[in-house]
């Protein structure tokens, strides 16, 4: 049987036996109908929770919208002339701020600017880019309900309306994706994430994808984005093309509630568990690194059987994604060893990318990952996995490990999944 699986802006195919392929894990998002800019339109008309984002413009002078960087998928070509326009419907006098929620990631060049917005905004609107090292940016607004600080942008703060664009997604340790997570860790200080990201709550098993409820990582999230007056959002859930096949718009707690619940409807699925399985980061953006491809990683964790062997598939054309998420594992410590220490951290000493290690070296305490994409040897081979040069190769040396009648689960679009 042959497989599409996503690869960087393309596809690369696998052919499985049909007598070793136990399950192709899939979800509802691909058979529902593509509805564009008529559905952002449409939510905007019905939003969540919340008065029309023109009537909450009315009287603004400052007006900031925070919108995505440039790792995100977001359709903001869609989704902010929509946005800005309905703004300027309220007050077309208002100065309006798109404000770049690059969380810990590095800054979002030009080009990613232009190829996310396309070139009239680029060239019209105000673009900040946030920078969660940058204090000068930031400002103290009180305390997380977790005891961290709440840092974030400080033109947030001072803006007379905060609104958002952003897109609702499976998450691997907040639940889900959207809403709230635009202020934290979308704008938010790397002071500020690190403690939300803290070891503990990273463990917790409400830290998990699908789950919001008692998510330690979701309540601090939540209230951090209500403390800052994030009064509207936009967002929206897309199928592997990226296209908008539902929004929702309002209140940042309902309509995200909303979107979340229609998402879990589409792409929640039982395990079918397997000593082979081959998972995917859904492609370009999301698969630009290894950092980021650990969350499809996770997908592929909850259907495999123990000592199972994961196929990770992901065009990683930026290489590993953080130095320190590289230097964790580049070390003489055994993976074990690496997990109990990150374990021990306690919240205020929470390092740069060890969230991503702690889920990382999970993984790899139960199963050896073989990594599909073209990402070179050695890095791979420091991030404690096994390279492989395409498909083939990588289902060769897994049966060389499993067996050749070992089963093969395989998940196309591992980000999209909700595996429980």
């Amino acid at each position: 049987m042959q497989i599409k699986l996503p690869y960087g802006k393309g596809h690369i195919v696998a052919n499985i036996d049909e007598n070793r392929l136990n399950a192709i894990i899939t979800n509802k998002i691909e058979i529902q109908p593509e509805k564009g800019a008529a559905e952002v339109e449409r939510s905007m008309n019905e939003s969540i929770g919340s008065r029309p984002l023109h009537e909450l413009a009315e009287g603004k002078k400052n007006v900031v919208i925070i919108a995505s960087d440039h790792t995100r998928p977001v359709p903001s070509k869609i989704i902010m002339p929509l946005m800005l326009s309905e703004i300027r419907r309220g007050n077309p006098d208002a100065d309006i701020t798109i404000l770049i929620a690059t969380g810990c990631h590095r800054g979002t060049t030009r080009s990613e600017l232009v190829e996310k917005f396309g070139e009239e905004i680029v060239n019209s609107e105000r673009i900040v880019i946030h920078d969660c090292q940058d204090d000068d940016m930031l400002v103290d607004i009180g305390t997380l309900p977790s005891g961290g600080r709440l840092i974030i942008n400080k033109l947030a703060v001072q803006a007379d309306l905060l609104v958002a664009e952003g897109f609702i997604e499976p998450h691997f340790f907040a639940g889900f994706s959207g809403g709230r997570k635009s202020v934290l860790p979308g704008i938010a200080s790397r002071k500020t994430v690190h403690y939300n990201h803290c070891a503990e709550f990273i463990a917790s098993e409400k830290a998990r994808c699908g789950i919001l409820e008692g998510n330690p990582i979701h309540n601090d999230m939540l209230y951090a984005a209500k403390k800052a007056g994030l009064a509207y959002i936009v967002n929206v859930v897309i199928n592997s093309r990226k296209e908008i096949i539902a929004s929702f718009a309002g209140d940042v707690e309902q309509a995200h509630l909303a979107g979340c619940g229609y998402l879990e409807e589409l792409a929640k699925s039982e395990p079918s568990y397997a000593d082979i399985v081959i998972s995917t980061n859904n492609g370009y953006p999301l698969d630009q690194n290894i950092y980021q491809a650990v969350k499809g990683m996770t997908a592929a964790e909850a259907t495999a059987n123990a000592g199972a062997v994961i196929i990770m598939v992901a065009k990683c054309e930026d290489g590993h994604g953080g130095e320190g998420f590289l230097n964790t594992f580049d070390n003489c410590l055994s993976v074990d060893e690496i997990y109990d220490a990150i374990s021990k951290v306690k919240a205020e000493d929470t390092a740069v990318d060890q969230w991503q290690s702690q889920v990382f070296a999970r993984v790899l305490k139960k199963h050896k990952v073989i990594l599909v994409s073209d990402c070179d040897e050695d890095t791979v081979k420091k991030l404690r996995m096994i390279p492989a040069c395409d498909i083939e190769h990588a289902l060769e040396i897994a049966t060389s490990i499993k067996g050749s009648d070992a089963k093969i689960t395989v998940i196309p679009e591992g980000i999209s999944s909700i595996i429980v």
